[in-house]
């Protein structure tokens, strides 16, 4: 009798164990058997940063209701929808993001713009203007969204420029020509704070996230102070180049501040360390009006008045994310969501605006097929991003004719301005001029 081998498999091996699931494929991993490998990998990178670059699909829609320049926004703590926008035209709206409907409307909250917004505890808003008021609203949906009267109202002796929340404390701060400290309950400032040589006005406060008792500020004489409201004085100051539009805490590093400069550019600096910013962001080729931190503490987002907005990644000083629209004009307000995912901006066209964070992402339900296949390419493009025509297809942007024009003059004026140093330096005596490294130009003084 002959006797016969058979090759016998288990059915199991080679079916899919859930319905949905991929079938199983079996794989020699020997690299001897796959001479091509490598060369189908950079294949699959580049195919995925150009999906990446084809799919960058970022603005999602409009929030609609003002009828002027939206001059500042500001997020609901412990919320993912609620945010509120004031206007130029002295309203201020509460935006539901994710239905995007109105959740209040108060017209005419203000005379003249509203300069400051923030929301208190017990769905409660504070928002001040230039014509000397703080206000305090409800923020509870309510059938009746044009409700217009406030739960309270605190006189000013001079117009506000910023307000924010103590984030525990029934306190808050303003910026006028000094930082004040009030308090819910009284309708008097409980504390007044100021540098001791200070002349100048307040034009941003805001309060640490971690050590809830710090709180900084710009003001325009070009200065960024620190300030301790358990002694009730200002602690530090540094006098920079140029003047600073806003300033962002970090969420994750409570010593970091982030500062949006006159001078087109973002510098972080750590508060410990006042003499020369960690990192220094350039991009913008007009004044950064605006900016705000991602929740992660890994990335932030700048507006500016060269009507672009922008997602940097933290410690990368170039190569941001640019954002921008024919209608949109310039950006006054730029804040994150509170999940990350989203970015919203006021610009002076009246119109709130929501983009995605990251401008390829799918929105909608991922399948887990779907998620493996999108940080297989994710891996892929960072390996590869030193790859020629990977890095090409991932750094290449699309920019509007005017600010593609403004990138190159300015690149122009600095290389000119370089070589023109260079000269200088060339024909003096060995050793009297030494080149300057860049973030050691920021700071002018330190003051104690």
């Amino acid at each position: 009798m002959v006797k016969i081998s058979v090759l016998q498999h288990a059915p199991s091996v080679h079916l899919p164990a859930r319905p949905g699931d991929p079938t199983p494929t079996t794989r020699n991993l020997d690299p001897l058997m796959h001479p091509f490998a490598r060369a189908r990998e950079r294949n699959r990178a580049l195919n995925a940063a150009k999906m990446d670059r084809l799919f960058a699909k970022p603005f999602v829609g409009a929030l609609e209701g003002h009828i002027d320049a939206v001059e500042v926004l500001c997020k609901k703590p412990g919320s993912l929808s609620a945010v509120a926008s004031g206007s130029w035209d002295g309203g201020v709206i509460l935006h539901n993001v994710s239905e995007r409907k109105h959740i209040r409307r108060i017209q005419g909250a203000h005379e003249g713009k509203v300069s400051g917004l923030c929301f208190a505890q017990d769905d409660r808003l504070l928002s001040c203007g230039v014509d000397s008021k703080i206000k305090l609203w409800d923020a509870s949906p309510q059938d009746d969204i044009t409700e217009q009267r406030p739960l309270n109202e605190y006189p000013g002796k001079s117009p506000f420029n910023s307000i924010d929340h103590h984030r525990s404390d029934p306190l808050f701060a303003t910026a006028s020509n000094l930082v004040q400290i009030w308090d819910e309950t009284k309708s008097a400032a409980i504390s007044n704070l100021t540098f001791p040589t200070s002349t100048e006005t307040i034009t941003s406060v805001r309060f640490n996230l971690s050590e809830t008792s710090v709180l900084g500020s710009i003001g325009s004489d070009r200065t960024f102070t620190l300030y301790d409201i358990r002694t009730g004085k200002a602690e530090r100051r540094v006098v920079m180049q140029m003047g600073s539009n806003a300033l962002a805490w970090s969420p994750t590093f409570p010593t970091n501040v982030l500062l949006a400069s006159e001078d087109h550019n973002l510098y972080t600096f750590d508060v410990r360390q006042l003499k020369t910013p960690t990192h220094i962001y350039k991009g913008h080729v007009a004044a950064v009006m605006s900016c705000d931190w991602s929740p992660t503490g890994l990335e932030f987002v700048s507006g500016g008045w060269d009507r672009t907005v922008r997602i940097w990644k933290e410690g990368q000083g170039t190569g941001p994310e640019i954002y921008h629209t024919k209608r949109m004009q310039r950006v006054s307000s730029s804040i994150f969501t509170a999940d990350a995912r989203f970015v919203l901006t006021g610009s002076d066209d009246g119109n709130v605006r929501i983009w995605k964070a990251k401008a390829s992402e799918k929105l909608g339900i991922i399948t887990a097929r779907e998620r493996a296949a999108i940080e297989y390419r994710d891996t892929l493009k960072d390996r590869w991003k030193h790859d020629n025509e990977v890095g090409r297809i991932q750094r290449n942007r699309h920019l509007p004719k005017p600010v593609y024009q403004a990138a190159k003059l300015k690149r122009t004026m600095l290389d000119s301005r370089a070589v023109k140093e260079e000269r200088r330096r060339k024909h003096t005596r060995a050793g009297e001029s030494k080149p300057n490294a860049e973030r050691k130009k920021v700071v002018i003084a330190e003051q104690t």
